[in-house]
């Protein structure tokens, strides 16, 4: 197993530390003053997370600049991904920190993207990332940090931070998607 595929399964395995950190209610101690309190255990969760979604940028830059594309790569990097991200979503639905109706809107997209490459891959075709599904990813996973520090007052003029991120992460998360089935409008209604 080449060090790219070693990252992501080492992503994978820090889900569900992330979410141990996140959710149970480990008594660790409280950071912060009079205006915010962050409980250790969400500052490690944070930490986990920051760390997991570096090795998806890691193990992609790798993986391009040493020829270590393999199928276990294109296969398992991408689920990690959506595994590391959905779980944030997930866990801070049922926090009461987010709407359920946007994550899944966000479900939704990822379940029909991943449908469609399905297809394409039936078709013999391979769907690649776009410039807009990355970008989508990145503001994901900054919304997610942000929302792990929800103490934390981040604002511009008044509006959370947190909440600014995840609107631009739910309208890219759309345009991907919508982008995606555009682009493979062929595969989707071709007939045999």
């Amino acid at each position: 197993m080449n060090i790219a595929n070693k990252l992501t399964v080492a992503r994978m395995i820090m889900i569900p530390l992330f979410l141990v950190l996140l959710l149970a209610p480990i008594p660790l101690g409280v950071l912060g003053g009079e205006s915010y309190r962050l409980p250790v255990s969400q500052l490690l969760a944070a930490i986990i997370f920051v760390l997991a979604s570096f090795t998806d940028w890691l193990d992609g830059q790798l993986a391009r600049k040493y020829h270590l594309i393999t199928n276990f790569g294109k296969l398992l990097d991408p689920l990690a991904d959506k595994l590391l991200v959905m779980s944030a979503f997930v866990a801070f639905v049922g926090l009461g920190r987010m709407a359920s109706w946007l994550v899944i809107l966000i479900l939704a997209r990822e379940f029909a993207v991943t449908g469609l490459r399905l297809v394409a891959v039936e078709e013999g075709e391979v769907i690649a990332a776009s410039k807009i599904a990355k970008w989508k990813t990145f503001s994901q996973m900054v919304a997610i940090i942000l929302f792990l520090f929800n103490n934390v007052p981040f604002g511009l003029n008044g509006f959370p931070l947190d909440q600014i991120i995840l609107w631009i992460a739910v309208i890219l998360t759309v345009l991907s998607g919508i982008d995606y089935f555009y682009k493979n409008r062929q595969i989707v209604f071709q007939s045999k």
